[in-house]
């Protein structure tokens, strides 16, 4: 044993979610044809060109992925990533891990999202029965060989989850697509419940980055977008594209040719297709100089679109199909 205490969390008292307050319903969900403010046109612009490239990225049967933060599915743009999912516009998701656990508590009561300040001062935040059934479907699924994304969103598809038509995990499960999730211990709500296994949540996640990795092996002429996520999505995106370059460069091949982009509500103060200098506290700021610059440096070509996801997604589902329909 180490010699530091260990907090018991056998002592936690649990609460059902029907006693929490909810931020977020499911009818904050947009539809799927809602209209969409634009951006300003240099931003719409990009989108046209980034609806494009899926659509050009589909027809070479490249990868077409998308990573999120958990603040995308709180945007309540399910409708409009299952589209994008059934249309072959996305071929990958990435979350973080609190993602899967709004889409979980969508699927499962219709709402989502607690006041942080009113139950952080109670103790309650987090602490929700239902919502650490995520654990024990994570270790049931990991035992079975399967990572987070797929344990997760093959549950809530064949379970008895209401609304499991508006689950990003359950539709993408059915369509084949994947959803990985990568996980840093300590960031989500549920690692503060006493089912909550690491071992189980570490080889998940793990096996999830090494699926990642196989589909950076094909973003020759792909596409790969980031949104609003600063250091997962960046950080995860780099490596798995290090060790698919790895491989690449062994058989004589290359993965140069491809398209990013990265969506954010941080305006960039300067070139975004240049790296800031150290001078520049936006040096920090990994979307830039991850996905904007350094790792298209030989070859590729990246956007930044600025602006509220809960718009930005619309706009990209809509330029993707503006040109599909100019291709026919």
């Amino acid at each position: 044993m180490g010699r530091y205490p260990q907090f018991d969390r056998e002592q936690l008292l649990i609460k059902p979610l029907g006693e929490r307050t909810h931020d977020i319903p499911l009818s904050h969900l947009l539809d799927l044809e809602a209209e969409t403010e634009s951006l300003d046109p240099k931003g719409m612009d990009s989108l046209r060109t980034l609806g494009a490239r899926l659509v050009a990225a589909r027809q070479e049967n490249a990868a077409r992925m998308m990573f999120m933060g958990a603040h995308v599915i709180r945007a309540g743009v399910a409708r409009q990533l299952i589209d994008m999912l059934e249309r072959g516009l996305i071929t990958h998701l990435g979350m973080n891990g609190a993602g899967p656990i709004h889409d979980f508590e969508l699927a499962l009561i219709g709402a989502t999202c607690e006041s942080v300040p009113r139950y952080i001062r109670s103790g309650e935040f987090g602490l929700w029965r239902e919502t650490a059934r995520i654990n024990d479907i994570v270790s049931a699924g990991v035992a079975a060989g399967l990572g987070l994304g797929e344990a997760i969103g093959q549950t809530i598809l064949e379970g008895d989850f209401p609304n499991k038509e508006f689950s990003v995990l359950a539709q993408a499960y059915r369509l084949g697509v994947p959803v990985t999730v990568h996980i840093g211990i300590g960031y989500d709500i549920l690692h503060e419940h006493p089912n909550f296994d690491p071992a189980a949540f570490g080889i998940g996640s793990y096996r999830d980055f090494l699926t990642v990795c196989d589909t950076v092996s094909r973003l020759e002429k792909g596409v790969f977008l980031c949104f609003g996520t600063a250091v997962m999505g960046p950080e995860v995106y780099l490596k798995a594209l290090a060790m698919a370059r790895n491989v690449a460069h062994q058989r004589g091949e290359q993965i140069r040719h491809f398209t990013t982009a990265a969506f954010d509500l941080v305006p960039i103060e300067g070139d975004p297709a240049s790296e800031a200098s150290k001078s520049n506290h936006q040096y920090y700021y990994r979307p830039w100089k991850t996905i904007l610059v350094r790792t298209v440096a030989d070859g590729g070509e990246s956007f930044y679109v600025c602006g509220d996801h809960r718009r930005t997604v619309p706009l990209l589902r809509q330029a993707a199909l503006a040109s599909e329909e100019r291709a026919t």
